[in-house]
């Protein structure tokens, strides 16, 4: 290919043929140029694809920590209520004077 274009060079420069180099060297120019918007574009295209593979990867990620962290607030609610409840029968013992017995530990145990 580049044999062909450059056997056309020589022809028209050798001959003086000024007009027709000049129309011959701006197709080959235009040439070019749309082949580097061409590559542009491509590369464009698989820069925004990357982009969103990258942008699927953090979703599900962030997906992922969010469940882990609602299930580790649900464990930590279920242990404070526990404790609540714990506290509450401890308290009720102290107002009524009563005391600590074994039988009690089934409550502290839920």
């Amino acid at each position: 290919m580049i044999k062909i274009f450059r056997k056309i060079h020589y022809d028209l420069i050798g001959k003086n043929k000024t007009g027709k180099y000049l129309k011959y060297a701006i197709g080959e120019i235009l040439l070019v140029v749309i082949g580097i918007l061409f590559a542009l574009q491509i590369n464009n295209w698989n820069e925004e694809r990357k982009v969103r593979d990258h942008e699927s990867v953090l979703l599900r990620e962030l997906r992922n920590e969010m469940t882990f962290n609602r299930d580790d607030i649900i464990q930590t609610l279920v242990t404070i209520n526990n404790s609540i409840k714990s506290n509450e029968i401890l308290a009720s013992l102290f107002e009524n004077n009563q005391t600590y017995h074994d039988s009690l530990n089934v409550n502290f145990e839920k």
